[in-house]
């Protein structure tokens, strides 16, 4: 396969429906996308019904050309990551694996155009977040989520506002910021270091102010991210968790018992804001962001040393923290219901307490007179004689 029909196939998956994000290569399935989080069936002509195993590798091993590195990694580890240009059309993040002894590949499309606070409707509590001196940011979710891009529309903000030196470590780049007010040098994984505790490491010694940490893989990069943060750079990166509580202890759960209290200690000393997100399907297609944003506070601060307990909760304590820039899933699903950005079947369905969520739906929906349960035609039962 030459790399002419590798393009020639990629974009007819592109332009094979609205709102593409990732095309598929899987044995055994046919081409496919997914168009606002489904996977839809790409048909080409000629037509071919399934992909083989050999099919699918001939596809990896294009996109891979001729990069040694890569192919071991492959080899050794099952699976690889790298960057793809479609000439001036698009730039892919490729995920390469094997899976019972066959290759697939996922492509994600990436954005071109640098994300904005504003353009992506953030909260507000992401323009204070902008101006943090120090300390880390942590954006968290699972893998589709949209992280990438909310930092990608923070970065933007502190290069449109502050005359600082950015160093961003990805694996692979995906937004490619130009220079304005900010100097940004952006490293990739594989190509300009090997592992992120080391482009980690290497990066304090190129007088950085802002640093962002494509991912919080192991112990040995939120080590190296914990040192920084505490020498003054600002440091922002993501992790695979659901919530605040969840991610102050995955973090924790990386090291033994014995160095928990000097790692809370730390942690709550240098951690500014942890924001979770979770995209929801939108009314009229497509899909709209939802959001827990936890800032600091001296109650965060107790809570992250001593953990969690009874009405000392990290979710107790956003919800008690409006004022201070702080919002919870149940209140940001319920204010997307009030916008008409979602129905109320989605707001159930993606709400953490059900109750809260059914409450605050039933007071939206009785202000604007509408019937606040399904329950329809009750009569009294006529024939019941009491003794």
């Amino acid at each position: 396969m030459r790399k002419q029909q590798l393009d020639y196939i990629l974009n007819r998956m592109l332009e094979s429906h609205d709102d593409v994000s990732d095309l598929n290569f899987t044995p055994d399935k046919p081409l496919q996308v997914e168009s606002s989080g489904v996977l839809k069936t790409v048909k080409m002509d000629p037509d071919f019904s399934i992909l083989t195993p050999y099919q699918t590798e001939l596809v990896a091993l294009n996109l891979i050309g001729n990069n040694r590195t890569l192919t071991e990694t492959l080899i050794r580890e099952g699976s690889c990551d790298l960057s793809y240009q479609l000439a001036n059309k698009a730039r892919f993040r490729v995920n390469i694996f094997s899976s019972s002894g066959r290759y697939s590949v996922v492509l994600r499309r990436l954005e071109t155009k640098i994300p904005t606070i504003e353009g992506l409707n953030l909260p507000g509590s992401f323009h204070p977040m902008a101006e943090e001196k120090n300390g880390i940011i942590l954006v968290t979710g699972a893998t589709g989520s949209g992280k990438t891009t909310s930092l990608a529309a923070l970065l933007d903000k502190v290069n449109e506002t502050k005359s600082v030196h950015v160093i961003t470590l990805e694996d692979p780049i995906e937004y490619q910021h130009s220079q304005k007010n900010a100097t940004f040098n952006q490293r990739e994984l594989g190509i300009d270091f090997d592992t992120f505790a080391s482009g980690l490491r290497a990066s304090l010694r190129q007088a950085p102010k802002v640093i962002l940490v494509g991912e919080m893989r192991d112990r040995e990069t939120v080590e190296i991210g914990l040192s920084a943060a505490e020498t003054g750079h600002l440091v922002l990166s993501t992790l695979h968790t659901v919530d605040a509580g969840q991610t102050i202890n995955r973090i924790l759960g990386m090291f033994s018992t014995e160095e928990e209290k000097q790692i809370r200690i730390r942690l709550a000393d240098t951690v500014r804001w942890i924001v979770s997100q979770r995209l929801l399907p939108k009314v009229g297609g497509g899909r709209v962001a939802a959001f827990e944003i936890l800032g600091t506070s001296l109650r965060v601060k107790d809570t992250i040393l001593h953990g969690e307990s009874e009405g000392k909760t990290f979710i107790d304590i956003i919800t008690a923290g409006k004022a201070q820039g702080m919002v919870s899933f149940d209140e940001y699903v319920i204010s997307l219901f009030e916008k008409g950005d979602i129905t109320e079947d989605t707001a159930l369905a993606y709400a953490t307490r059900k109750d809260i969520v059914g409450r605050g739906l039933d007071s939206i929906k009785s202000a604007r007179g509408e019937a606040t349960t399904r329950i329809e035609n009750l009569e009294i039962d006529h024939g019941y004689k009491g003794s």
